[in-house]
C-alpha cells in the first residue's frame, strides 16, 4: 500500500489521484468527515479531482455515511479493511490518502480499538457538569489527549466515555480490530508553511464565497441538528454559530481562518510524532 499524507490544503488529493492514474490504483480516503454525505464543501472533497485526463479514479471511504450519524476510529478500521481488501483482491494498488492523524496512525502503526457504545445515562449525568470539570477529568486520565476534543461538551464527554472505557479493560477480545497492512511507501507533503498558510486563507474565501454557509443551512434544513453540526468541529463549527446568530460574517471569517490554521500546525505536529515513532516518509515539499 501507498500512503499520501499532509495537513489541510497541501494538495493531498491531486498528489495520490495523479499517481493512482499512473500506476492503476485506487483512493482510500483518510479524512474523519468526508465519510458524510452532503457534507462536500467543508470537507473539501474536490471530487472533480478523481477524474484526470478522462480517467476516473476509484475512491472509497467517502459518502459512506448520512451527516449526523456516529463514525468513529473503530468504524474506519473496520471499513479500511474491507476497501483494502476488496483493491487488492481486483489486483490494483491501494492509496490510503488523507490528514486525519489518528486514522493513519491506526492503520500505519497497527492501533487497536475497542468499540465503545455510547452509554445515554453517563452522557445524561456527565452533561450537568461544567466544561472545564469535563477537561480536567479526560486530561487526568489521559494527559496526551487529542486537543480537538477539548472544543465541544459533546466531544469531551464522548472522549472520557472512552478513555474510561479502556482504564476498566471490560471490552471483549472480540471487539478489537487489528488489521496489519505493509506500511509501504508514505509520501508526505509537506509544503513550505507560508505557502499552506496563503493556500487556507485563500480557499476559506473561495469557499464561503462558493456555498459553504448555504451548505450548512441545507443540512440544517434536511434536519442536521445544530449541536452535530458543532460537534464535527472547524467550518461546520463556526457556520452554524454564525447561521444561529452568535458570530457576525467578519468573525467568522476571522475565527475559522485562525481555527484552520492552528488544526493544520496540529496536523503537522501529529506526523512528526509519527516520524519519531518509526513511520518512515518521504517528504514532498
Amino acid at each position: 500500500m501507498i500512503t499520501v499524507l499532509g495537513p489541510t490544503a497541501c494538495g493531498k488529493t491531486h498528489y495520490a489521484t495523479r499517481l493512482a492514474a499512473k500506476i492503476n490504483g485506487e483512493i482510500i480516503s483518510a479524512d474523519s468527515r468526508q465519510v458524510f454525505r452532503g457534507m462536500d464543501i467543508g470537507t473539501g472533497k474536490d471530487l472533480n479531482e478523481y477524474n484526470v485526463d478522462g480517467k476516473p479514479i476509484p475512491y472509497h471511504l467517502i459518502d459512506i455515511r448520512n451527516p449526523g450519524e456516529e463514525y468513529s476510529v473503530f468504524d474506519f478500521v473496520s471499513d479500511f479493511q474491507r476497501a483494502y481488501q476488496d483493491i487488492i483482491s481486483r489486483k490494483k494498488t491501494p492509496i490510503l490518502c488523507g490528514g486525519t492523524g489518528l486514522y493513519l496512525s491506526a492503520v500505519l502503526q497497527h492501533y487497536e480499538f475497542s468499540k465503545v457504545p455510547i452509554n445515554q445515562a453517563f452522557h445524561k449525568e456527565m452533561n450537568q457538569l461544567e466544561h472545564a470539570e469535563l477537561i480536567a477529568r479526560l486530561q487526568n486520565l489521559k494527559p496526551t489527549h487529542n486537543t480537538t476534543d477539548l472544543d465541544i461538551k459533546e466531544r469531551t464527554i464522548r472522549a472520557l466515555e472512552i478513555a474510561l472505557h479502556a482504564v476498566s479493560k471490560t471490552s471483549a477480545p472480540a471487539d478489537y480490530r487489528a488489521f496489519r497492512v505493509p506500511q509501504g511507501t508514505v509520501f508526505a507533503i509537506f509544503p513550505e508553511r507560508e505557502l499552506v498558510k496563503n493556500r487556507i486563507t485563500q480557499r476559506l474565501k473561495t469557499r464561503l464565497n462558493t456555498g459553504l454557509i448555504e451548505e450548512v443551512e441545507r443540512l440544517i434544513q434536511q434536519g442536521v441538528p445544530s449541536e452535530k453540526l458543532l460537534f464535527y468541529g472547524l467550518e461546520y463549527k463556526f457556520v452554524t454559530r454564525y447561521i444561529l446568530g452568535n458570530i457576525s460574517k467578519t468573525e467568522l471569517f476571522e475565527q475559522l481562518n485562525i481555527a484552520i490554521h492552528q488544526f493544520a500546525k496540529r496536523q503537522m505536529t501529529w506526523f512528526r510524532k509519527m516520524q519519531k515513532e518509526g513511520v518512515e516518509m518521504i517528504i514532498v515539499e
